[in-house]
C-alpha cells in the first residue's frame, strides 16, 4: 500500500491524502489533453483554454476517483469495519481497510459499490455534455471525457480478476459457494495473476509491434506488473491471517521478560540490558506495576552525551500510550497491529500488568513450522 503524500483532510472521517506518484501521473494526463487530445477534437479554443480545460479535467477524473475509493470505503463502513485511509497514487486509488469483510455478501457490496459509483458518475457527465454541446463547447468538451473515462474505469474495475473489484465479486460469489474463504481468494487472485500477465505481454506486444504506441505499451505493462504483484500479496495476507484463525497470543508469546525500574538511566540500560540481552524494547516496572515500555527507538532519540544523566522513566513510552495485546487475543490481531504499525514487538498485558511480549520473528517462526508440517 502506498505511504506518505499530501493530506487533503477527512471525509466521513477517513483520512484522504495524495502521494507523491500522483503527481507524476497528474502532469502526464493534463498534457495529454491539453497538447493532443483537446487541440485534435476542438481545433478552435486558444491556447489558454486547452491548458486549462486539459488541467481542470484532469482534476476532476482524481475527483472521480475519489469518490470511486469512498464508495467502498462507506460500505464498509457501514459494515462496522475501519476505514484507515484513502491514498491517490499513480495507479488510481486505494482504500486501506482494517480487516477482510466477514461475509461474501459484505465482500460483494464493498466490492460492486466503487463501479457503480463510476457508472453514476459517467452518466452524469454525460448528461452535462448533451446539455451543453451546443452552447458552452469547453464545458462539454471536459464532460465528455470525463463521462467516457468513468465508465472506462468501472468496465476495467469488473475485469473478475483478484484484486480488482471484479475480482472481489468472484472472490464473494465462490466463498458464498463454498463456504472457503481462503479458497475463493485462491482462484481469484490464480484469474488476477492471469490478468496481469496478460496486462504484461499486451503491453510488450504494442511497443515492438507498433511503435507510435510505445506509451501506451510501457503503460499496460506496467498496470499488468502492479496487478500481478497486488495479487500475490492479497492471497498472501489472506493465507496468514487464515492459518492463525483460532491461534491465540498466548500460544507464542514469551513470558521471560526482563523489567527495568525507572530509575535506572540510559547508559545502564544500553549496556545492562540491551546489549547483553539483544532486545529491542523493555517493560518498565516499579514496585510489580508496569509504567512503560523503552525502546531502542526511544533512546535513540536522545544524545550520547545525556545518556548518563538522563533516566528510564524520562524516555520510555506510557503504558497508556502503548499498542498492546491480552494473552487471549487472536495472533491475527498481532499481526494486524505488528504490520499496520511496523513494529517489531508488542506487550502483552493483564490489567496493568505486562505479563509477555511477543516479536515479530516468534511470529514468523510460528508461520513457518505450520507451513512445513502442512497445516
Amino acid at each position: 500500500m502506498p505511504q506518505g503524500g499530501v493530506p487533503l483532510g477527512k471525509y466521513f472521517g477517513i483520512p484522504v491524502r495524495l502521494h507523491w506518484s500522483w503527481f507524476i501521473i497528474f502532469v502526464l494526463v493534463t498534457w495529454i489533453l491539453g497538447a493532443s487530445y483537446f487541440p485534435g477534437t476542438y481545433p478552435g479554443w486558444n491556447r489558454v483554454t486547452y491548458w486549462g480545460i486539459g488541467a481542470a479535467t484532469s482534476i476532476l477524473f482524481f475527483v472521480s476517483v475519489l469518490l470511486h475509493e469512498l464508495a467502498h470505503s462507506r460500505v464498509a463502513q457501514a459494515a462496522g469495519m475501519q476505514v484507515k485511509s484513502i491514498t491517490l497514487f499513480i495507479f488510481g486509488g486505494v482504500s486501506q481497510i482494517g480487516q477482510e469483510p466477514g461475509k461474501p455478501a459484505v465482500e460483494f457490496r464493498m466490492a460492486i459499490a466503487g463501479p457503480g459509483t463510476s457508472l453514476v458518475l459517467g452518466g452524469i457527465f454525460w448528461a452535462i455534455f448533451f446539455a451543453a454541446r451546443h452552447s458552452v463547447e469547453p464545458l462539454a468538451g471536459l464532460a465528455f471525457w470525463l463521462g467516457y473515462i468513468n465508465v472506462a474505469l468501472a468496465i476495467f474495475n469488473l475485469i473478475p480478476g483478484f484484486p480488482l473489484d471484479g475480482g472481489r465479486v468472484l472472490r464473494s460469489i465462490l466463498w458464498w459457494r463454498s463456504g472457503n474463504v481462503r479458497s475463493a481468494t485462491r482462484t481469484a487472485s490464480t484469474i488476477g495473476r492471469g490478468v496481469g500477465f496478460l496486462f504484461i505481454f499486451g503491453g510488450i506486444a504494442l511497443i515492438f509491434l507498433n511503435r507510435s504506441y510505445w506509451l501506451n505499451g510501457i503503460w499496460l505493462a506496467l498496470i499488468g506488473w502492479f496487478l500481478d504483484n497486488a495479487a500475490v500479496g492479497s492471497y498472501r495476507q489472506v493465507a496468514l491471517q487464515d492459518m492463525l484463525q483460532g491461534h491465540t497470543v498466548s500460544e507464542v508469546m514469551t513470558r521471560d521478560c526482563q523489567a527495568i525500574p525507572p530509575t535506572a538511566t540510559v547508559e545502564q540500560t544500553v549496556h545492562d540490558y540491551i546489549l547483553n540481552s539483544g532486545r529491542r524494547c523493555f517493560p518498565v516496572v516499579e514496585d510489580g506495576q508496569a509504567l512503560g515500555m523503552v525502546t531502542l527507538h526511544n533512546i535513540k532519540g536522545i544524545a550520547r552525551e545525556l545518556w548518563p544523566k538522563k533516566t528510564v522513566r524520562e524516555v520510555m513510552t506510557p503504558l497508556d500510550k502503548v499498542k498492546s495485546v491480552g494473552p487471549n487475543d487472536g495472533l491475527s490481531t498481532a499481526m494486524q497491529l505488528l504490520n499496520d504499525d511496523d513494529l517489531n514487538q508488542l506487550p502483552v498485558t493483564e490489567g496493568h500488568s505486562i505479563v509477555g511480549m511477543i516479536a515479530r520473528d516468534n511470529l514468523l517462526s510460528f508461520i513457518h513450522a505450520r507451513a512445513e508440517l502442512g497445516m
